[in-house]
């Protein structure tokens, strides 16, 4: 070997870094050193020290226990989402067979705080139309459908003092969702749903069963006003 390349060899710093690439690239040098494999002590916090078969072994029954809450976690999500998807069915079934606007919002009045637990329901409407209803809020609420719905259909969290009285004619506590109600390019207002729960509504829900539930209640509502 030269003087230049015994230089290197002297100068180079053994690193955590340099050991992993080597056994990575090298991974025969088990076979060739296979009392290194079984004579390795590895500390453990609880156990003091270990064998490398052991914290294996102990590394497989953590992902194990892991992957176990995950599936028990995406159960319990999925029992939830076929819980709401049958309310909903439910529920559209009762929009369908209601026979005036008045009746629309007794139905989504009691879903809304009877099955579904929530706190208010509070409906607001662009145009002047012969409906009387302690769901409907009186107030102009034009700006706060500017601001919060003017390029989206839902919005999702909490609302300043001044929008809680406009729509609820009072404070409010917690989270809530308003969604935009439009038919065919119209838009008819909001609906305003809120819960005590501070995160119930979060800006990251899915939205896929507030869609179909958003356009069947823009569709009837339209119906029954224009025809009462």
């Amino acid at each position: 070997m030269s003087e230049n390349k015994v230089v290197q060899a002297n100068a180079l710093t053994l690193t955590d870094e340099l050991v992993a690439d080597y056994l990575l690239e090298n991974p025969e040098f088990f076979n060739r050193a296979p009392h290194v494999l079984t004579g390795l002590r590895l500390a453990d916090p609880h156990r003091g020290t270990v064998s490398l078969v052991e914290r294996q072994q102990q590394l497989l029954r953590q992902k194990v226990q892991g992957l176990e809450e995950e599936i028990t976690q995406l159960m319990s999500v999925a029992n939830h989402n076929e819980r709401l998807f049958m309310l909903y069915s439910d529920l559209y079934l009762r929009l369908i067979d209601c026979r005036s606007a008045e009746e629309l919002l007794d139905c989504l009045h009691r879903a809304t705080t009877e099955l579904l637990s929530l706190s208010q329901l509070k409906l607001w409407l662009t145009g002047e139309f012969s409906l009387n209803h302690a769901s409907l809020s009186d107030n102009d609420c034009g700006g706060i459908l500017q601001n919060r719905l003017a390029d989206e259909d839902y919005y999702f969290g909490r609302l300043q003092q001044s929008e809680q009285q406009l729509i609820f004619s009072g404070p409010i506590q917690g989270s809530v969702v308003l969604i935009k109600l439009c038919h065919e390019q119209q838009t008819l207002g909001f609906l305003a749903i809120s819960s005590d729960d501070a995160e119930h509504f979060d800006p990251r829900m899915d939205t896929l069963l507030l869609g179909q539930f958003r356009k069947l209640v823009a569709k009837l509502l339209l119906q029954h006003l224009t025809r009462d």
